[in-house]
């Protein structure tokens, strides 16, 4: 169980480093400032100097811990092992990055604690709102102090936010194909931690995801969960930090994930465990 005191650490920690490492960034960037790691995935100087000083105030905090950061994750892939151990802090330091850079919103901080490649707690921070989500297993989600849950109500077009960036074309096609019809389709905000609480908060009804990764999903995935509603891979089985798959589907109820899934799921029924290469951890 997640503590009141841990649970206050950690926000004072995104405070911190929100105010002292990414808001004096924000439209404050210089060209030498942005890099592309790969195509059309950057990082900033503040990117970095982000998890740099979320490491070392995460691992004050919990010094027992393990530590895995995408910036250090990108540079060395082998980190993810780490997620295997008894207890790991997942770290995006800035997540919807490519918006940073462009001087827009969304973007924000995402921190998750996993314990046996089990996710247990999870802040997704949104620094230009000052707004906290926190989700620990079996206690709730929170968004400022105040508990939270989807809304019962059922949408007449319920809305879908389809993440279609990293898939194939074909399968993209096929996908907007099928939910034609079926969801009203809007815009992304590429940023996770903008993603996950607009579910919750019911502003969009459905997410698909093909890339998955921990530090973009392990925080927003909990809290999705622990706020009633569902997000899962698509044969229904849970996300786990150290699960290579690719493949999420996320809804603001189990009612709408169930549909879904039986609209959609034979799209992904190819999405095998194996490895993805280095490119995929940038």
């Amino acid at each position: 169980m997640i503590g009141k005191r841990l649970n206050d650490d950690v926000q004072e920690i995104l405070r911190k480093v929100s105010a002292e490492v990414i808001l004096p960034h924000f439209r404050n960037l210089r060209s030498e400032d942005i890099e592309e790691k790969s195509p059309g995935d950057l990082v900033t100087i503040a990117d970095r100097l982000s998890e740099e000083m979320l490491h070392g105030l995460l691992a004050d905090l919990l010094p027992a811990a393990a530590i895995v950061g995408e910036e250090a994750a990108a540079t060395d892939p082998d980190i993810l092992e780490r997620l295997s151990g008894e207890l790991a802090w997942i770290i995006d330091p800035i997540d919807g990055t490519g918006n940073f850079a462009a001087g827009q919103p969304p973007f924000g901080i995402l921190i998750a604690l996993s314990e046996r490649n089990e996710t247990i707690a999870g802040w997704l921070y949104d620094p230009l709102a000052n707004r906290v989500c926190f989700a620990g297993k079996n206690q709730g989600a929170w968004i400022d102090g105040n508990r939270i849950r989807v809304s019962q109500d059922e949408p007449k077009m319920p809305i879908a936010a389809l993440a279609t960036g990293f898939m194939a074309a074909d399968q993209r096609e096929k996908l907007l194909e099928r939910a034609e019809g079926h969801y009203q389709i809007v815009d992304i905000p590429r940023c996770a931690a903008e993603q996950y609480p607009r579910l919750v908060l019911g502003t969009n009804h459905v997410s698909v995801f093909e890339r998955t990764l921990p530090w973009d999903h392990a925080a927003g995935i909990l809290f999705l969960n622990e706020a009633g509603g569902k997000a899962a891979r698509w044969d229904g089985s849970a996300y786990h930090p150290a699960d290579r798959r690719t493949g999420l589907l996320g809804a603001s109820s189990q009612k709408l994930w169930d549909e879904a899934a039986e609209l959609l799921c034979d799209l992904f029924s190819d999405q095998a465990g194996s490895a993805p290469s280095s490119q995929d951890f940038n």
